[in-house]
């Protein structure tokens, strides 16, 4: 299953790189695959402000996939280290870069490799020398253990077939006292075996997302404190049958079924500043 999801997830985000670099228009939402992005975007209207975006190019913007801003909740320093989970096209990278300015570093974490052509190239346009593209996977983080100040993801992790190991890896190559501070899709409630079993809806947010007391726990398993889950946009039942008719599922039957119960929220949790034992299960030496 872990693998199917995976190249799901590739061919959408393949995709979308190149509807944005080769007619400058807007990637396709979550949803279908081959539906292409409106306003009324349920998931990834309006999330940036457009003096935050100044300056940058147009197509880092317009190959933003994310259900949120973590840039703008995460608090970053100057001269912090920041690493982005499933960086797309760059922006919240970029934007990252700008926060931590020329004694800082970016980095952006990303599989596809259209996603990165895409993600230099808009560095290149913007002349920050502060950030990179790495390529990889969120599972395994190309990043020594103890590296990195703030991770940020920008509703990626929820597309994992393997989230814990994604926790793990955060977990590792944040330093004593980093924080993961990342825009994720979260489930209030049971979510209907239609939607779970939807690869297409997987790679559209909403199918691999966590119920929330199922993201506590994973986060305290990891061996991560001061856990916080912000509710930033609940979608509607209007918003749910938008997503649902893309992904061909029978709108009137589920759409009820999954009325404000998922929603685009705000994860904070924070490593442990000092070396600390573990039990239960819990990951890793801080």
């Amino acid at each position: 299953m872990s693998d199917a999801i995976k190249e799901v997830v590739k061919e959408k985000y393949g995709q979308a790189a190149l509807r944005v670099m080769q007619s400058k228009t807007r990637a396709s939402c979550c949803g279908s695959a081959g539906s292409e992005c409106t306003p009324s975007d349920p998931i990834t209207r309006a999330l940036y402000a457009a003096g935050e975006i100044a300056g940058l190019p147009d197509e880092a913007l317009l190959a933003s996939l994310g259900c949120g801003n973590p840039t703008a909740l995460a608090e970053l320093s100057p001269g912090e280290t920041v690493l982005d989970l499933g960086s797309g096209g760059g922006i919240d990278v970029l934007l990252s870069a700008k926060r931590v300015g020329p004694t800082g570093k970016a980095y952006g974490l990303d599989m596809t490799d259209e996603m990165l052509a895409l993600a230099r190239e808009n560095l290149r346009k913007s002349g920050m020398t502060n950030a990179e593209f790495l390529k990889g996977e969120i599972e395994n983080i190309p990043l020594p253990a103890n590296s990195v100040d703030v991770i940020i993801s920008n509703c990626v992790i929820n597309l994992s077939a393997d989230k814990d190991r994604v926790l793990r890896e955060v977990f590792r190559v944040l330093k004593p006292g980093g924080r993961l501070a990342v825009s994720d899709i979260v489930i209030r409630g049971e979510m209907p075996a239609d939607i779970r079993r939807s690869l297409e809806l997987w790679a559209g947010c909403v199918a691999g997302a966590l119920e929330e007391r199922e993201y506590r726990a994973k986060l305290e398993v990891a061996g991560f404190e001061e856990i916080s889950i912000e509710p930033t946009r609940v979608y509607t039942g209007a918003d749910a049958r938008e997503l649902l008719a893309a992904a061909g599922l029978d709108v009137e039957t589920v759409a009820p079924l999954v009325a404000d119960k998922f929603m685009s929220a705000f994860v904070r949790a924070r490593k442990p500043s000092t070396r600390r034992r573990t039990g239960g299960g819990k990951g890793g030496e801080a």
